[in-house]
């Protein structure tokens, strides 16, 4: 599994890190709420019961502009999935019903490298040597 971090994209946004592997390619966000409770619902979050924050949508959002870019140089779907990661955090309850987004902790991060079946080595390469590239994202 190839890593990348903190790819710029246009308007001030970046992808915080993005995984690729035989699994697919996930786009994470990470949140670090230290010593805090984190609470996700399908399309809100609250630490320690505070305001929703749209963390959810944005990671979404991110993950369909990775998707962009990705298919676009490579010229085959490219599945992405968005990834939330917390981070020390002291609980995390996920009661999401409808959620697209993964969620977990950062410990929980190391699951994703066995996950296979969606990209060839071949494709993970090519979306690897695409991802790489700065000017791909430019525009993103």
């Amino acid at each position: 599994m190839a890593n990348l971090h903190s790819i710029p994209l246009a308007n001030n946004v970046d992808v915080d890190h993005l995984l690729i592997g035989p699994g697919g390619v996930f786009s994470i966000n990470t949140k670090h709420h230290r010593n805090r409770a984190v609470w996700v619902g399908d399309d809100a979050v609250k630490v320690d019961h505070g305001r929703p924050a749209p963390y959810a949508r944005k990671s979404r959002a991110e993950a369909r502009r990775v998707v962009r870019v990705l298919e676009h140089y490579c010229g085959f779907p490219v599945p992405v999935e968005p990834v939330l990661v917390f981070v020390g955090v002291t609980d995390l309850k996920v009661v999401a019903t409808q959620l697209n987004v993964r969620v977990c902790q950062e410990r929980q991060v190391p699951a994703l490298a066995p996950l296979s079946g969606v990209l060839t080595a071949e494709q993970v390469e090519q979306v690897y040597s695409i991802a790489r590239h700065r000017q791909a994202w430019s525009k993103a």
